[in-house]
């Protein structure tokens, strides 16, 4: 069963023995006049691993990628990229010195330059022969060698996606930043361009973070995910075990679906209107709140568990949607179902004990 120990917040990639992580945010605050965009944020990221931040618009996301970029300087903490000091409150290397590519939401190409020339951009330190080779061999990589003599204007919206990563990658930055990179596509275009970006990104071993709002694309193409809220970091660990063990109610509905229900433990037992649950341990008596999965609850017939009423049956899809009333429930109880379900108007509800959460009441942040 999950609770509220989960696996905390620790943001350490998995890294050598000796070796000092790729990028090393440690205790990073910014404040700006009253908010505080940040709040002491600490995490690592690994060479050739991607990190995605996931959280809500304001969560401090974007000024997290303005600190390591180097657009802005923390207020408390300490940047460090391959063990080197970039970044504190009284001192900041420069962009251009810290090896920190970063490719915006709208590509920010500059429409009067080729494709080649957008890519070759920021080679300027190399002499024009091995600019223009480079820049070519960062455009097969994203499969647009035949487009380099082409200017922005004239490609799709995946195309001048794919030509910003290019351009990001050309001259192998050791963090490469990803601000909501895919928000522009449509939503067919996003899944094609997503897939083609994280091969890219595999193939050439880049250390990436990518921001998102996105739950399932961070799914999709991070080794890790870091939860933000409210300019925390409330949680860091792969998908799976931040979908199976959240620190937090927060961070329990950051990676999907989940109904909350009150309850109460007493004596090592939850109490709640579906049923009772084992007590996680070291959780002392009192009022709970539990979130549940939707394998967390069990749908069976009339006498199998707590009664529960039909309101309503409508089909939605691949599921059948129920509108259930429980007792001790404020509002209807909504569930996504197999079409096999057997029409009645009274169903039975249990819960998977190794599938419910539960937390003390009141604990948000993690």
């Amino acid at each position: 069963m999950g609770s509220s120990g989960g696996s905390g917040v620790s943001g350490g990639a998995r890294l050598g023995e000796d070796a000092p992580p790729r990028l090393a945010v440690e205790a990073v605050s910014r404040r700006y006049g009253r908010s505080l965009a940040l709040d002491r944020v600490s995490l690592a990221l690994g060479a050739g691993e991607i990190l995605a931040v996931l959280g809500d618009s304001g969560c401090g996301k974007s000024t997290l990628l303005r600190l390591v970029a180097g657009l802005d300087r923390p207020d408390v903490g300490e940047i460090r990229i391959d063990g080197r000091l970039v970044a504190d409150a009284r001192r900041a290397v420069p962009p251009e010195a810290r090896g920190v590519g970063l490719m915006f939401q709208d590509y920010a190409l500059f429409p009067h330059l080729t494709v080649l020339a957008n890519v070759g951009f920021g080679l300027k330190r190399l002499g024009r022969a091995e600019a223009h080779r480079v820049a070519l061999e960062r455009l097969g990589e994203v499969g647009l060698s035949d487009r380099a003599g082409c200017y922005p204007a004239t490609l799709s919206g995946g195309e001048a996606q794919r030509v910003a990563l290019a351009r990001a990658l050309a001259p192998r930055p050791r963090v490469l930043l990803l601000d909501e990179p895919f928000s522009n596509l449509d939503a067919g275009t996003r899944d094609r361009v997503r897939a083609d970006t994280v091969a890219v990104l595999r193939q050439v071993g880049a250390s990436a973070i990518l921001v998102t709002h996105d739950a399932a694309e961070a799914v999709e193409v991070a080794d890790r995910i870091a939860l933000m809220r409210a300019g925390r970091l409330i949680q860091c660990g792969t998908a799976e075990a931040l979908y199976r063990a959240p620190a937090s109610p927060a961070a329990a509905r950051a990676l999907g679906e989940v109904l909350e229900i009150e309850g109460r433990a007493a004596a090592g037992r939850v109490e709640t209107p579906l049923g009772p649950l084992p007590g996680p341990a070291a959780l002392d008596d009192g009022p709970v709140r539990v979130c549940l999965r939707p394998e967390a609850i069990r749908v069976g017939p009339a006498g199998e568990g707590r009664p529960a009423h039909v309101l309503r049956r409508a089909f939605a899809g691949s599921n059948l949607r129920l509108d259930l009333a429980v007792d001790g429930l404020s509002a209807p109880l909504r569930l996504n179902l197999p079409h096999d379900l057997e029409a009645a108007d009274i169903v039975g509800l249990s819960l998977v004990a190794e599938r419910a959460l539960v937390f003390p009441q009141g604990m948000e942040a993690g």
